[in-house]
C-alpha cells in the first residue's frame, strides 16, 4: 500500500527518477548551468544554453511505450520475489497483453542488475570453474564436460568460513587466458585466491595475488572448494525452480547477473532498498530494444 501511494502517478515516478539520476541537483553537461525548467512531461530545458534534456534518455526506460507506473510495479515485483520472477508470472501480475512485453521488461532489468564500477571482491576468495546446464556426455565429467556452460565462480570467505559476495561469469574454457583475467576483473590485488591444483592458476602470484592451493587425492573435488560448489548447486536449483530450466545460452550471462544480484543481497530485509538500488542502476544503463534482445 505504501508503494502504491508513493508511485501512483507518472509524475511521481518521473520525480523519483530525476532525484536518482541527479542526486546533487541537475547540472547542464553542455554549459554547466544549474538552472532548468520543465517544458514537457519528461523534458527539461537549460535556461542558459537552451539545450533540452529528457529524464528518460540514456536509461532502460528510453523509447518504452509502457508507463513508468507499470515499470515501477514490475521492478517492485522482481525485487519482492525472493527467488526471482519469470516472464509468465510477470505478465499475469501486471496484466500485460503479451508474453513478449513481460520477457523484454525482465531482460532489460537483468541488464541493469550489474552496477557500473561495482567494488571488487577482497580478502580470501575461493575460485573454481563449474559447468552449469544440461546433461553432459555419458561418462564425461569435470573439465571434460560437454553440452554445458562453463562458468568461473569466485566467492568471498572469511576466516570463520562465512560467505560474503560472489561473482560469476561465463568463460570459453578452463585455460589461464580465461581464468586469470576473470580473477583480475573481480578480485582486488593483494587478495588471497584459493584454488585447486589446476595449472591455469599458477600465474596468480605474478599478477599481485596471494595463491593458496588446496589438494587432496582422497577427497571429492567438490569438497576442496565447498563454498564455490555450494554456490553452483544453489544456482542450478534457481535455474530449475524460478526459470523452470528454461535458460537459453544466448542470454545466459544476464541470468548469471540476476542470480549474483539476488545472492549478494540475500540478507537484505528492505525491499524498498533493493527497489532503489535496481532503479539507480536502471538510470545508468542504455536501453535495449526487443529486436536487439532476440538478435543477440
Amino acid at each position: 500500500m505504501e508503494f502504491e501511494k508513493r508511485f501512483a502517478t507518472e509524475e511521481q515516478c518521473r520525480e523519483y527518477l530525476f532525484k536518482l539520476r541527479y542526486p546533487d541537483g541537475f547540472t547542464c553537461p553542455n554549459c554547466g548551468s544549474e538552472k532548468i525548467w520543465q517544458i514537457r512531461r519528461q523534458t527539461y530545458r537549460c535556461s542558459d544554453c537552451r539545450k533540452d534534456y529528457s529524464v528518460l534518455a540514456g536509461t532502460i526506460f528510453q523509447d518504452s511505450h509502457k508507463p513508468l507506473t507499470i515499470w515501477f510495479r514490475a521492478i517492485w515485483y522482481v525485487v519482492a520475489q525472493k527467488q526471482g520472477a519469470n516472464a509468465l508470472n510477470l505478465q499475469r501480475i501486471l496484466g500485460l497483453g503479451s508474453y513478449e512485453t513481460a520477457w523484454t521488461m525482465l531482460h532489460k532489468l537483468r541488464r541493469a542488475m550489474v552496477r557500473p564500477g561495482r567494488e571488487k571482491l577482497r580478502g580470501r576468495i575461493e575460485v573454481d570453474e563449474v559447468y552449469i546446464g544440461g546433461s553432459s556426455r555419458e561418462g564425461i565429467t569435470g573439465r571434460g564436460s560437454e553440452r554445458k556452460v562453463l562458468t568461473a565462480i569466485a566467492v568471498e570467505v572469511d576466516d570463520k568460513g562465512k560467505v560474503g559476495r560472489i561473482r560469476i561469469k561465463r568463460i570459453k574454457n578452463a585455460s589461464a587466458e580465461e581464468l586469470i583475467p576473470f580473477i583480475e576483473e573481480v578480485a582486488e590485488k593483494g587478495s588471497t585466491i584459493i584454488t585447486d591444483g589446476w595449472s591455469a592458476f599458477a600465474g596468480l602470484p605474478s599478477k599481485g595475488y596471494h595463491h593458496e592451493i588446496i589438494v587432496s587425492k582422497n577427497t571429492n573435488p567438490d569438497n576442496l572448494l565447498p563454498h564455490v560448489h555450494t554456490t553452483a548447486s544453489l544456482l542450478k536449483r534457481w535455474i530449475l525452480g524460478t526459470l523452470q530450466g528454461s535458460c537459453s545460452s544466448k542470454h545466459f550471462d544476464y541470468y548469471l547477473d540476476e542470480y549474483t544480484f539476488r545472492y549478494n543481497r540475500r540478507k537484505s530485509n528492505s525491499r524498498g532498498l533493493l527497489f532503489m538500488r535496481l532503479l539507480e542502476n536502471a538510470v545508468q544503463m542504455e536501453t535495449t530494444t526487443y529486436a536487439e534482445l532476440i538478435g543477440e
